[in-house]
């Protein structure tokens, strides 16, 4: 489908998530959640979002109103079921069940960093829920031909739909991220409602646990990643955390579709959070956002130092304890840095002390802050990507759209966008970044320095600026091969 879906063709989807910016956000997911139902009505679909209502979602949303209640099941509470629409004017389901939504703290864990002690019925709960939509005896008129679901929060809804009687919807699961599965002591398949035979290695069991992520990823019809390269990794040992053999037993119902992102909001010629606006065109421009970073930040002002930049969780995953070792090194080429992010409490206090020693050169703010993110987009000479494993990643592709290129490690999603720069990829136009293969400190520091090299040549960079902000990485090519999945898993069904 090219153009927006005829009647005939028209898909009836349900996406379910647990995180839709920017009504609750703690990663990537919430993008994917807001931007890709809406990519997908765009082309004419369907979609409506089924997501939890969580004490900050339910502030923002003060005139839903109630369309449905479900009775409680096993141990799993009932719950009231409110109609609202996104911004975008894609229409949500709230799950308000304020006995496990009602709190203050994150989606996931308490305000002290803790997982919150009834994941699994929080959880569960929006799973059954799901599945519940997408059956036969559904509470509302609105019953979807496929039910989308997504990483281990909705992982149960497969497989609480194929012990389900009467007509259901097909399935989809895509993986945000291996590494989180929902793993939970095995007395809980009962109090969630599942049948006994349900925990077996062909059904919900993971070495002993139930998980909910191994439970969608067997029961689900078919299984997209959030790019190709992921696809293929996670089906090999070193990424597969302990599933390869199933991903690998399911490879033909395993697709990698490249996340997008939203070029709307993440546009330096209409930017509204970056000081000066401008395009591949007007390319010197952007050096007026690399001063107001500079001076937010309290870093040295003026263009003689190339300055790097990192917005991201500063944990082990990303490679930041690679860049943490070799920062000495990078602040001596000479170069500056500026950091965005909090996570891992060693690494937070290891930046934290560079900066003390040298404000002049490298900034370090912990916790998140959306405007600085896109000052820092907008303001940076480079983007520092150095992770072990990137399922798909977004801040290379908006680093690229904003004529900051990228360093990034060869894993996932990142070696899916970036080009290294050479002469050949230059010579062809086609290099948007630097990139590096092993998984070393030494080797993220050989990057930096092609970079900062690079840098110093100006027709060069301006060059490498252009072919980056060329890319598309806009949803609606991506919008397009999910609505190719719907409508086989549909025909299936």
């Amino acid at each position: 489908m090219t153009a927006a879906a005829t009647n005939r063709d028209q898909l009836r989807v349900l996406f379910a998530t647990s995180e839709c910016a920017p009504l609750v956000k703690t990663g990537g997911l919430a993008d994917v959640s807001a931007a890709l139902p809406a990519a997908l009505g765009a082309l004419g679909h369907d979609i409506r979002i089924l997501l939890p209502g969580y004490r900050e979602v339910l502030a923002q949303l003060p005139h839903s109103r109630e369309i449905a209640r479900v009775a409680a099941l096993a141990d799993v509470p009932g719950a009231r079921l409110l109609l609202e629409q996104t911004a975008a004017g894609v229409a949500l389901i709230v799950l308000d069940c304020p006995e496990l939504y009602d709190r203050s703290g994150g989606p996931y864990q308490t305000g002290a960093g803790v997982d919150w002690p009834d994941n699994a019925m929080r959880f569960g709960l929006l799973s059954r829920v799901a599945a519940l939509l997408g059956s036969s005896v559904s509470p509302l008129d609105w019953q979807p031909q496929v039910l989308h679901c997504n990483d281990w929060q909705t992982g149960l809804a497969p497989a609480y739909l194929r012990h389900a009687a009467g007509a259901r919807a097909a399935t989809l699961l895509t993986v945000h991220n291996l590494a989180f599965q929902g793993i939970f002591e095995p007395r809980l398949v009962a109090a969630l409602g599942l049948p006994a035979e349900s925990f077996g290695a062909d059904g919900v069991e993971f070495y002993g646990k139930l998980s909910f992520l191994k439970a969608g990823l067997q029961f689900a019809d078919a299984i997209s990643t959030v790019s190709p390269g992921y696809a293929r990794e996670i089906q090999d040992a070193a990424l597969g955390f302990g599933l390869h053999g199933l991903l690998s037993w399911r490879k033909d119902k395993l697709y990698g579709i490249l996340n997008g992102i939203d070029t709307s909001l993440w546009n330096p010629a209409t930017d509204p959070l970056i000081e000066c606006r401008y395009s591949a065109d007007t390319l010197a421009s952007k050096a007026g956002n690399k001063r107001a970073l500079q001076r937010r930040l309290g870093l040295a002002s003026g263009p003689e130092l190339p300055l790097f930049a990192v917005v991201s969780r500063l944990t082990e995953q990303k490679g930041l304890d690679w860049l943490l070792e070799i920062t000495p090194q990078l602040l001596a080429l000479p170069a500056q840095l500026a950091l965005l992010g909090s996570g891992d409490p060693q690494l937070e206090r290891g930046f934290l002390a560079l900066s003390r020693s040298h404000p002049q050169q490298l900034s370090a703010t912990i916790g998140f802050d959306e405007p600085l993110a896109h000052l820092i987009e907008a303001g940076a000479d480079a983007f520092l990507m150095p992770s072990r494993f990137e399922p798909c990643g977004m801040n290379q592709m908006y680093s690229q759209r904003y004529g900051t290129p990228p360093v990034v490690r060869s894993t996932g999603g990142l070696a899916d966008t970036v080009i290294d720069c050479n002469p050949a990829t230059l010579a062809d136009g086609s290099a948007s970044g630097f990139v590096f293969h092993d998984p070393s400190a030494r080797a993220l520091l050989a990057a930096i320095e092609r970079a900062a090299g690079a840098w110093r040549d100006a027709a060069k960079w301006r060059a490498l600026q252009r072919n980056a902000m060329a890319r598309d990485f806009s949803w609606a090519a991506s919008a397009r091969r999910y609505a190719g999945i719907y409508a086989q898993l549909a025909a299936q069904r």
